[in-house]
C-alpha cells in the first residue's frame, strides 16, 4: 500500500510503501483485546469507605471489666464509641459488613488483573487495528458529527519528522490544512457534566481528540492533543469505542514497520 508523507505546508512530499495497513480488519480481535487491557473498575468504591473510623481498641477484652462489652451479653464486633458519662455508655458496631454503615463485604477492586493475550493474537489485532483507524467510513461511525459529511482525505495521514519541530499555534494551523472537516473532532474538548457526576468527581466530560503517534526517540508536547510514543502504544488508544482519528510521523511508521511486518517476513 502507497501512502503519502505530508510536509510543514500540508503538501505531499513523498510516497512510501508499507504493509502496515493491508490486514483485513477483524472487530472481535480487536474490542477482545480493547477489554483485556481495562486496568481500572469503573464502579469501584472509595478505597476505605466503611473503614474510616477507629473502632478496633475502643473496647477492653478483659472478660468481666466494667465499662467493657465482655459479660454483657453484645455481640464481639468491632465498636464504635459514641458517648459515655461515667459507668453509661453506647456502642455501636462499625467497620464490618454486617453492621449498620459498615463496609461492604465483597465490593469490586479497584485494579484488575489484566488478562493476558497471545503474542500472535496480539500483533493481529495491532495490525488490524491500524487498517480500522485508515478507513474513513469507521472514523465517521464513531464520530457522529461527521455522519452527514463528504470527506475527501486519504488516511492514513503521515507527516515528515521537521512537523515535530513546530511551535503549538504553527501545528494547529497545520492541522487545520491537513485536516479541513475533520479539524472539530481532533482538538480536545471538556464541558461541564450535567447530574449527580460532579459530586462523584467526575465533573467534566473530555473528548479523547486527535491522537498522535511518533517514535520511541521522538519528543513532541502539545495540550490539545494526544501524543504517544510507539513503545507506549496500546490497541486501546487506537479503537476504543470504534476508530480514533490518528496521524503518523514518518519515523513511527517505519518503526511500527520493523516490527510488526518485517518480524513475521523473516519467520
Amino acid at each position: 500500500m502507497k501512502i503519502q508523507i505530508l510536509d510543514t505546508s500540508g503538501n505531499k512530499s513523498k510516497e512510501i510503501t508499507t504493509k502496515l495497513f493491508e490486514e483485513p480488519i477483524r472487530e472481535d480481535i480487536i474490542f477482545k483485546v480493547v477489554e483485556a487491557e481495562k486496568i481500572k473498575q469503573p464502579y469501584r468504591p472509595k478505597m476505605y469507605a466503611g473503614m474510616n473510623r477507629s473502632a478496633s481498641g475502643n473496647v477492653r477484652h478483659k472478660r468481666h471489666s466494667w465499662k467493657s462489652d465482655r459479660g454483657r451479653g453484645l455481640s464481639r464486633i468491632p465498636k464504635k464509641k459514641m458517648w459515655r458519662r461515667g459507668t453509661q455508655f453506647s456502642w455501636v458496631g462499625a467497620i464490618i459488613p454486617s453492621t449498620r454503615g459498615g463496609r461492604r463485604a465483597h465490593p469490586p477492586k479497584g485494579i484488575v488483573k489484566i488478562k493476558k493475550i497471545n503474542k500472535k493474537e496480539f500483533k493481529k489485532a495491532l495490525l488490524s487495528s491500524l487498517s480500522y483507524i485508515s478507513s474513513i467510513e469507521e472514523i465517521k461511525k464513531k464520530y457522529s458529527s461527521l455522519k452527514n459529511k463528504k470527506i475527501n482525505i486519504k488516511l492514513p495521514l503521515v507527516v515528515e519528522k521537521k512537523v515535530l519541530d513546530m511551535k503549538s499555534k504553527e501545528f494547529l494551523e497545520f492541522l487545520k490544512k491537513i485536516l479541513n472537516d475533520l479539524f472539530d473532532v481532533a482538538i480536545k474538548k471538556a464541558s461541564i457534566r450535567a447530574g449527580k457526576g460532579k459530586l462523584r468527581g467526575r465533573k467534566h466530560k473530555k473528548s479523547a481528540g486527535l491522537l498522535f503517534i511518533i517514535s520511541k526517540d521522538e519528543k513532541f508536547k502539545v495540550n490539545f492533543i494526544e501524543v504517544v510514543k510507539t513503545n507506549d502504544l496500546r490497541i486501546s488508544d487506537l479503537a476504543s469505542g470504534g476508530a480514533r482519528l490518528t496521524l503518523f510521523s514518518e519515523n513511527a511508521i517505519k518503526e511500527l514497520e520493523k516490527k510488526l511486518v518485517n518480524e513475521n517476513d523473516n519467520r
